[in-house]
């Protein structure tokens, strides 16, 4: 796990970065960028989802590769078929973010963050939503 959105997988004996899409999880602590509120429950949250060893189904979109050459995909776990993009929107964990023309789970995503805002989890009671650099951050 490299933080909540993005992940090392073994794809066919490679290592290979997928940044999760539709979604956007806050910073880490000790990230390239500065911390956000949210980014360390975040992480761990998705580190819990997914522990080392997981097998998970990956499913792109019309894109396959950001500019970071990361494989850009919809994470599903492969035992139950948990949407985990979905799941860390819905209970708070992550926002979402829209980049054109990756959007095919846009509606339910959209959905889930309607849903996690109103019933106020995560980052909506605990940050007053996403994006918010913790204080002393850079």
């Amino acid at each position: 796990m490299i933080d909540g959105d993005t992940m090392d997988v073994d794809l066919g004996g490679r290592r290979t970065t997928v940044r999760f899409l539709g979604i956007d999880t806050p910073e880490k602590t000790g990230g390239y960028l500065p911390a956000e509120c949210g980014g360390d429950a975040a992480t761990r949250r998705t580190a819990e989802l997914l522990p080392p060893g997981t097998a998970v189904l990956l499913q792109r979109d019309a894109e396959l590769y950001d500019r970071y050459d990361r494989l850009l995909a919809y994470v599903y776990r492969a035992d139950d078929g948990l949407f985990v993009n979905r799941y860390l929107v819905l209970d708070g964990y992550a926002g979402t973010m829209h980049f054109e023309p990756n959007t095919e789970h846009q509606a339910v995503l959209d959905e889930a963050q309607a849903d996690a805002r109103a019933a106020g989890r995560g980052i909506w009671a605990d940050c007053g939503g996403p994006n918010r650099q913790l204080e002393g951050a850079h």
